[in-house]
């Protein structure tokens, strides 16, 4: 049962941080975005994979 709430409280992390790092780049003026080579379309993979890793 520990297990379960481990992985639960662990993906509830993740999805927080994921959140969190998506919407700070999304927040990103188009000038700063596009001088740091990202594409502002692409916000939702570069979240993802700094997150979770693929």
């Amino acid at each position: 049962m520990m297990a379960i709430i481990t992985r639960f409280r662990e993906n509830a992390r993740k999805r927080s941080a994921y959140r969190r790092t998506l919407n700070e780049l999304r927040s990103l003026p188009v000038d700063t975005a596009l001088d740091l080579d990202i594409y502002p379309g692409d916000a939702d993979r570069i979240a993802r994979r700094a997150v979770y890793g693929f």
